[in-house]
This record gives structure tokens, sequence and C-alpha cells, in this order.
């Protein structure tokens, strides 16, 4: 095999190979034009003239953020005192009108009880012992005995050691409320409040935010569900599902649940319900132009199981 002449006198073991395409980008990923940009940059000191705009600039800039952080710290510093007088004054409102509202549904509590007692009076000893047993298991009446209580609380609220903030989630929920007056009514109770609100076919439980109303009137933790009913209803109530699930609750999240018998219980009355009752149409049904007399044999359209003309035995 022959050889150039620039081949003359090299070491065959010695030739150098070029390396493949993906060896070489591995190995100087950065282009070449970049890296010789670099180096004269390293090697070319600044100006004068950029040394010494590139500190009144920095200055500027510093400055710029500096004043831009005090006049937020001033804005909000300025507008703390009007928020907080703001949130107390919301707050002695709310409290004057609870506590209004307080005053106003104890009237309405004697002025029930003066219009029984009216009532009582006027009638025969069994109609008014009937209407009384009516309106004690409708939850309109005050009732007294025996029976259990049950009491669900939130659990403490820890901060949290990195964070600072609230750690678990450990709040009755207005579903558990409910889960629970529903399995006392299973286990026999005739009667049963909330925090001293009594439950009745037409209360509601629901969430507001974080807030709980028991018909429309805010409860806070603890929470006591207090039933009367006969004396196996606390047996039942343990066997029921709503137990299996505060106690579970308990021991996981750390609420307090505990159920108790209570002797001699009196549940206040509920408000007295607004009613609303429908009413028929009072509106003339409009007559067709050139009718003939009453008896026509061509009456109007009518649903399936009404008649075409009132009856006269209306009330």
């Amino acid at each position: 095999m022959t050889t150039g002449s620039g081949d003359k006198g090299r070491d065959p073991s010695a030739r150098s190979y070029a390396p493949d395409f993906l060896t070489e980008l591995f190995r100087n990923p950065l282009d070449p034009g970049y890296a010789a940009a670099a180096e004269r940059r390293r090697q070319v000191p600044p100006s004068r003239w950029r040394r010494l705009l590139s500190r009144p600039v920095s200055l500027v800039v510093l400055a710029t953020i500096g004043l831009l952080f005090a006049v937020a710290y001033r804005e909000t510093v300025a507008e703390e005192p009007s928020r907080a007088k703001a949130r107390a004054g919301l707050i002695a409102e709310i409290k004057q009108r609870e506590a209004e509202t307080d005053r106003l549904t104890a009237q309405a509590d004697q002025l029930r009880e003066e219009v029984g007692r009216q009532r009582d009076a006027a009638l025969s000893g069994a109609q008014a012992s009937r209407l009384r047993n009516m309106e004690a298991g409708t939850g309109l009446g005050r009732v007294r005995g025996d029976g259990v209580v049950v009491r669900l609380a939130d659990a403490p609220r820890d901060k949290d050691a990195v964070t600072g903030a609230d750690a678990g989630p450990d709040r009755v929920l207005y579903s558990d409320l409910q889960t629970v007056a529903n399995d006392l009514w299973a286990a026999g109770a005739e009667a049963i409040a909330i925090n001293g609100q009594r439950l009745t076919a037409t209360t509601t439980i629901r969430q507001a935010g974080e807030a709980i109303l028991v018909d429309y009137r805010p409860v806070t933790s603890p929470y006591e569900v207090t039933a009367i009913g006969p004396g196996s209803m606390r047996d039942r109530f343990d066997e029921s599902r709503a137990a299996d699930l505060m106690r579970y609750l308990a021991r996981v999240t750390g609420m307090s649940y505990g159920v108790k018998k209570a002797g001699d219980l009196t549940l206040p009355a509920a408000p007295q319900p607004r009613l609303r009752y429908a009413e028929p149409s009072v509106s003339p049904s409009p007559q067709p132009s050139g009718s003939g007399a009453a008896g026509s044999s061509s009456p109007g359209p009518s649903r399936p199981g009404t008649s075409s003309s009132p009856s006269g035995g209306g009330r």
C-alpha cells in the first residue's frame, strides 16, 4: 500500500480520528462564536463612561424600589385603623342585633304562653289537652322529660410549627348535625333541639361559610343535640351509623364526641312558622265575542277532570 508524500515519516499509530457529531456536540455544546465573543468581552475592560453611568442608574433603581415599598407600607399602615374600626363596628352591630333578636324572642314566648292560657280557658279540658299534645309533637310547644344529650365539639386548632397555619380538618360540619339528628329520630326521639334551637318538620340545618345555621340561627361549637324520648333511645342510638361515624372522627381528627343520659330536660318551643296557603284565582275568564246563551254546545278547552263552568257549590 502506497502513501502520499505528506504521510512520509508519520507513525500510523499516531493518526487522529475526528469524533462523530454527537460526541462533539456533548463535548462542546456552545457555539465557537459565542465563546469567542465572551472571551473578547473579558479581555476588553468596560469604558470609563459605562462605569460612571452604571452607578447612578443602579442608585436610581434602588431608590425607586425603596420609595415604592415605603409608599405601600404607609398606605397599609394608614388604612389599618379604619379597617379595625369598621370591623369593630360590624361586630358591635351584630351583637346588638342578636341581643335585640333574643329580647324579641323572649317577648314572643311570653305572649305565646299568655295566648295559650287564654285559649285553654276558652276550650274544654279534653280539647285543650289534645291541642297541647299536638303542639308538643309538632315542636310548637315546650316539652319536658328524660332523654339523651349528644355533645360535639371542634378539635383544638393547633398551629403548624413550620407554616403557622391551622392543622387538620377538625371542624364539625352541618352534615354531622344532620346525621345525628336523623338517627336520634330513628332511635325514637320525640323532640330534639340543637343548642336550644328546636327542630320541627320545616327546620333547616345548613352551612353559610364557616358558620352552621339551625333554622337560620347561627350555632357555634360545642354543639349539644338534646333529645327527649324513651329509655331505650340511648342504646339504639349507640348502634346507629351516626354514632359509628362520630366515634371514628373523634379518633382520627381529635374532635370531641360524647353521649350521656339526662333527666328532666326542657326543650323550648320553636318559633311560629310562616304558613302560606294556595288561593284560587279571582281573575274572570274572558268571554268570546258573539257568544250565545249559557249552555252553548261549543265549550272552550278544559283540562281533564275539570268542568267547563264553575260549580255552584263552592266554599
